[in-house]
């Protein structure tokens, strides 16, 4: 057995769709909805960072948070990926993290967040199984001839900003989007 002597990162990966409860489009968005989406995507983020800074302070040295984001926080996409409250935990990911970055550099800590795009996963299988949705991606994510990402897409990005290589860098947002934000993605009716 292996004993552990510190704790030098934190990679919040949790987070999902809240669909299934209620989140969509604002006139049919539920409470119940927007609470479980904040729930599953910003309040569980705030739960690990916060146990990661009180664990690095108490061991007197910084350390290294990073937040996973979407490229829907701040890219959105009207016809297929309406779901506001979602959109809207994701955004405030990206300000909850910058905010705390900004307060914890002094003490060493890194906080920063990656956004992705639609990236191969559970939560992702609703687009993947739509044809209409994947032709979309194809013009929407441009790189590699269209396809839709991976989850070792970012593990390169995971790295440095979990490593010392990135020691210097704090409250960014590094969007691993395949191209999302640059395209306008083409729509065929």
């Amino acid at each position: 057995m292996h004993t552990f002597s510190g704790f030098d990162g934190l990679y919040h990966v949790a987070g999902g769709s809240g669909r299934r409860h209620g989140d969509g489009p604002l006139h049919e968005l539920s409470l119940e909805g927007w609470q479980r989406t904040f729930d599953i995507n910003l309040t569980a983020l705030m739960l690990s960072n916060r146990a990661a800074v009180r664990a690095f302070r108490q061991q007197g040295h910084g350390g290294s948070i990073l937040n996973m984001g979407s490229v829907l926080g701040f890219s959105p996409s009207p016809r297929y990926f309406s779901t506001h409250a979602y959109a809207a935990a994701k955004a405030s990911a990206v300000g909850f993290t910058r905010a705390i970055a900004a307060h914890y550099a002094a003490d060493g800590i890194r906080v920063n967040l990656i956004a992705p795009a639609l990236v191969e996963t559970p939560m992702s299988v609703r687009a993947q199984e739509d044809a209409a949705i994947m032709d979309f991606i194809r013009t929407k994510q441009p790189l590699e001839g269209g396809r839709i990402g991976i989850p070792s897409d970012l593990d390169g990005a995971a790295v440095f900003f979990l490593s010392d290589a990135s020691r210097y860098a704090t409250g960014q947002v590094l969007r691993v989007d395949g191209g999302w934000e640059l395209s306008e993605g083409q729509y065929h009716d």
